[in-house]
Formats: C-alpha cells, structure tokens, sequence
C-alpha cells in the first residue's frame, strides 16, 4: 500500500508542504511508508530555491512544534505514578505566586484560563531563558479556571516547569529518561545535534531559514526547551512512542494510567473529546479514525493512534517552509489517515 501513500504525498509537495514522511503502522508492523519533497527547499522568504535541496528521506527529522505536549504529558504522567506529584494539586505549592487554582490536570486539559499564548521574547528582549521562564510562569489568569477549554501554550509551558521541580531535572533531561531513554529513541530530542538529516522550517528575521533550531519563538526564546514545543523526531521514531501508547503505555507508564489520559475528561466547549494533554477525536487530524486519538503540530506535523481498528499512523511535514501561511495541511492529515484506515 506504500504506492498510494506515495502518491498522496506526491500530491501535496510543494504545494502543501516542501518535504512529508508519512508511516502507518497496523498492529504493530509498518504496512505503509513514504518519503517525498526536499528538506531544504527555499532559500528565503521569497521563494527563491536554494542552491543544495537534500531529498526527504525515511529517516529525515522534523520539528514536531505542538506534538511535543504529549512528551511533556508522559513525563507528568509518569512522575504521577511515582507519587512525585499529585495531578490535581494546586501548582502553587512548587510555584510561589502561581494562581492557587491551577492543576497539572487542569494545564493539561487546557482548562486552566491561561492566555493562548505570550511572546515573552518580545517583552523581555534582553533577557535570559531563566528570567523569561520565571515571568512565564507567573502569567496571571484571564479567562475562566476549569473552562470552558482554552487552548493555550502558556499552560503546557507552566505544566513543563511543573515537571523540573517534581522531578528534579531539566524538561529534556525527564523526556530522556522517562520516555525516548525507555523506548530507544535514538532521534528524538530537543535541540538535535544532527542538522543534516533535519528539514527546515519558517524563514524568520534575524534567523534565517530554522534548519536544526527549534521553530517556535517562544520555545526559542526559553532556550529550545519547553513543554509546549521544542521536540525533535523521526517518523520511526514518533511511531514508536504512538505504538508504546496504543499497547498500554509500557515501558513509559502503567496501563492505569494511559487509561486515564485517554479518559475524556470533560473539557467544556472543546470541539473534540480531551484527555490529558491528548486531543480524542479530533477532526482536524484523524479524518475517517473518529475514535482515535492524539495531537497535531503548528509546523505540519500529527500523531494518530485508533486502538480499536490498531493502528499507528505519523504524518511529519515541514508546512511553514519557508513562511506560514499555506493551506492544505488538514486535508493532507485526512488523506493519509483515510489512507490508513484502508488497511484495516
């Protein structure tokens, strides 16, 4: 089935997307793969080609922007079960000045009434990622605490801070540990030492074309460590983490406790279900796999995991190279997800 995959990747490049790798897995075993595009297709933000475009390969890493909060919501989860924090304790006590009613759970549902987002990198020009991780942290409440669902950075960045002070590490030190170290995930990180298997994203002012540096401005300016973005992966490699989940969590966390992140936790004015930092039936991303779950990517990427039809798939894209902005990226998400559930 590799060849109908292809070809809806050939479909979208460039049009969609300079560069996509697409994988899906059925009960554990890749039944389709695919590779198409150019990592580094454009120079700059004018469209100009740049003068070497390495083909997009398999293997090829991708910035997986807004996938990343499902790392940090292992890492949560997982220092959960240790007893290293309690889900529905107020933030405040590890965060002096927080709002007392924020909860991991709630920063994990989204219910938190943080702001979407906050461009700290703006307000604090001249600062370094710690004194900008503090002001972040103290991001007052403007919208209603326990909803209705607000989606929002701010809170998974809160949620990551959260995560160094239980655990008594770095965010990317706990990801290490706690998920790629256990599941062998050679390519997956922060800040990837590799560059050339890496693709570009958005040309930026003062940046260049990103290629190897995370691409969102806030993960950036904290220093390319954040819980809401930052992570680096293969296809492989995100596969590997989805299948980890799909089979009940081993070696990352117990069955229990991917039984509740998958529980609908009733996060009010959603336009899907949400679990704990995971979208349920998310239009957007799992096309015809309406029972499937898992999250998308501001760069182009998604992770959908259906347990029901066992399926895996992993559809990485470098959709705002060279400048955001384009369109089709959902209506290839929902090719390659009704592509996959052919296979069953």
């Amino acid at each position: 089935m590799s060849d109908r995959l292809e070809a809806i990747l050939a479909d979208a490049v460039p049009r969609v997307c300079p560069a996509a790798v697409a994988l899906v897995a059925v009960d554990g075993a890749v039944a389709a793969s695919a590779a198409a595009g150019e990592l580094v297709r454009y120079a700059g933000a004018d469209g100009t080609l740049a003068a070497e475009r390495p083909a997009a390969r398999i293997d090829s890493i991708f910035d997986l922007a807004s996938v990343s909060k499902l790392f940090t919501t292992v890492v949560l989860l997982s220092l959960a079960e240790e007893g290293l924090l309690d889900l529905d304790e107020p933030v405040a006590g590890r965060l002096p000045g927080a709002d007392p009613r924020l909860t991991p759970r709630r920063l994990l549902t989204h219910t938190a009434g943080l702001p979407a987002g906050r461009r700290i990198d703006r307000e604090l020009p001249e600062a370094g990622p710690g004194e900008r991780m503090a002001a972040m942290v103290r991001t007052p409440v403007l919208h209603p605490v326990g909803g209705p669902y607000l989606y929002s950075d701010v809170g998974l960045i809160v949620a990551g801070r959260v995560a160094e002070l239980a655990g008594g590490a770095p965010l990317d030190a706990l990801v290490r540990a706690r998920v790629t170290g256990v599941l062998g995930l050679a390519d997956t990180g922060y800040r990837p030492a590799e560059r050339e298997r890496v693709a570009a994203t958005e040309c930026k002012p003062g940046r260049g074309c990103v290629r190897g540096e995370v691409h969102d401005e806030t993960a950036y300016a904290l220093g390319g460590v954040a819980g809401h973005a930052g992570v680096f992966a293969t296809a492989g490699d995100l596969l590997a983490f989805g299948e980890a989940l799909r089979r009940g969590g081993g070696p990352m966390l117990r069955r229990e406790t991917v039984a509740e992140m998958l529980r609908d936790q009733g996060a009010e004015g959603a336009p899907f279900r949400h679990g704990l930092g995971v979208r349920i039936g998310d239009p957007g991303i799992t096309g015809p796999l309406t029972g499937a779950y898992g999250h998308s990517g501001f760069t182009g990427t998604s992770l959908v995991v259906d347990p029901v039809r066992r399926l895996t798939v992993v559809l990485l894209t470098n959709a705002v190279h060279p400048v955001r902005g384009r369109d089709g990226i959902r209506d290839l998400r929902n090719a390659v997800a009704a592509q996959a559930a052919g296979l069953t």
